[in-house]
C-alpha cells in the first residue's frame, strides 16, 4: 500500500486507509484530537488539514461547526465521566 503525505503535514505518510481511519475518527464525537495525535502523528490542526483537503466544502464545513469548542474532543476538556465509546458500526467492514 503506497504512503502519501499528508498536505501541510511535514513528515507525517498515511495510508488511503489510514485517512479513511482518521476521518472516521475525527467524526466520532468521543475520540478526542490527542487519540488521532497518538495513533496517526496529526495534531489537530494536521486534522483539521487533511478533513479541508478529503472532504467536500460543505461536508468540512458541517464537521467544523460540530466539532469547535466540543468538549469531548479534548481530552483536557473533557468530563471525567466520558469513557471509551466504540460505536456498533466500527470496523464493521472488516468483521466476517
Amino acid at each position: 500500500m503506497a504512503r502519501q503525505q499528508v498536505e501541510g503535514c511535514e513528515a507525517v505518510l498515511l495510508t488511503e486507509e489510514d485517512i479513511s481511519r482518521v476521518i472516521e475518527m475525527a467524526w466520532e464525537d468521543r475520540t478526542p484530537f490527542e487519540a488521532i495525535q497518538l495513533q496517526f502523528g496529526l495534531n489537530q490542526d494536521g486534522v483539521i488539514k487533511l478533513m479541508r483537503a478529503q472532504l467536500k466544502s460543505s461536508s468540512f464545513k458541517l464537521w467544523r461547526a460540530r466539532t469547535h469548542g466540543q468538549k469531548t474532543k479534548h481530552l483536557k476538556l473533557r468530563s471525567s465521566q466520558v469513557v471509551r465509546h466504540q460505536s456498533k458500526e466500527h470496523n464493521k467492514a472488516n468483521r466476517v
